[in-house]
């Protein structure tokens, strides 16, 4: 298989890079590093571009020609879509539009996209299956439904064949040790912990909202993984050639476990040794009380189910990669 990874600087991207070269296919990533990381695909082949700009992305496809692509070019930050909701209306869905005219342009006919729980909203089941109502709640996840969409449009227009992959919350780092998750700013839950006790220029880690109606006030989320996330989208890309399976595809990534900030930063402070400094601050707005998936159509469809189910062994290996970081 020969894969183009767009965002394949950024933090999934790269480990995604990482596990198609490790499975044996050719691998080329496509990024503009507003938010990635050169050193993270050293040595990989590049195409430096980006997806609101059409003339990059054909000359990409037509330079590779890729069977599938890969998208991971998203902007994803729930407060930033709430103060600048044109940057997620550009970025998260006229790319999106972009890359798709531009793939048909290049009779480019396989599509595996990166979507969010974020599509859900404020949730109404304890856990949430894919035909749970979508109701987003922030720009972000607007603009990722729309993105969505757009993909089932085209599969049904224009015989593209895609999957969708909405994803909880990914976390962890690549065995080596050699990449893991960094954003500028970080506002990520575990890495901003971690990066403080690390020695990071934010020695005090903010906790958005401890007055949620949850078992302890603290938001819940569901943590998965990246590299079960990863392995996940290599079932999902055989997915794509089965004739049994319908040419749009949708499925929820997560471990099924609900996990809140309360108990991540006591787990997080138990695998490093000591306190780390927190403030307690209002409610991010966009953000609701529980995410938590219901990922049974990934493991009965695709046979994935996630290998690292313990909170502890993500942050262990998270860990392992911000120790190492020279900040």
């Amino acid at each position: 298989m020969k894969a183009l990874v767009v965002g394949g600087a950024g933090y999934i991207g790269s480990h995604m890079v990482r596990m198609l070269s490790r499975a044996g296919h050719q691998v080329a990533v496509m990024d503009n590093f507003s938010t990635g990381h050169a050193e993270a695909i050293e040595g990989y082949r590049l195409y430096r571009g980006d997806l609101l700009a059409p003339a990059d992305i054909d000359r990409a496809l037509a330079d590779y020609r890729p069977d599938l692509v890969m998208h991971f070019a998203a902007r994803s930050m729930v407060a930033e879509s709430m103060a600048e909701p044109m940057l997620y209306h550009h970025n998260n869905a006229f790319g999106v539009l972009n890359l798709l005219d531009s793939m048909r342009r290049h009779d480019v006919s396989r599509l595996m996209f990166s979507s969010t729980a974020a599509v859900y909203g404020v949730p109404i089941k304890r856990r949430i299956e894919e035909d749970h109502p979508t109701a987003p709640i922030n720009p972000y996840g607007w603009s990722k439904l729309f993105a969505e969409h757009m993909i089932h449009d085209h599969c049904r227009a224009y015989g593209l064949r895609a999957v969708v992959l909405r994803y909880f919350n990914a976390a962890g780092a690549d065995e080596s040790g050699e990449i893991g998750e960094s954003h500028v700013p970080e506002t990520h839950l575990i890495p901003s912990i971690l990066r403080a006790a690390a020695g990071a220029e934010q020695p005090t880690v903010k906790l958005f909202g401890n007055d949620y109606d949850t078992r302890d006030g603290y938001a819940v989320r569901d943590f998965i993984h990246v590299t079960d996330l990863c392995e996940a989208h290599l079932l999902a890309a055989q997915a794509l050639s089965r004739t049994d399976l319908p040419d749009y595809q949708l499925y929820n990534l997560g471990n099924g476990q609900g996990f809140s900030v309360l108990e991540v930063l006591n787990a997080a402070q138990e695998i490093i040794g000591r306190k780390v400094e927190t403030e307690i601050c209002a409610r991010r707005p966009g953000d609701p009380p529980v995410l938590v998936a219901d990922a049974s159509r990934a493991r009965a469809v695709l046979g994935w189910a996630p290998k690292t189910h313990s909170l502890q062994e993500i942050v262990e290996s998270a860990w392992r990669w911000h120790r190492a970081q020279r900040y």
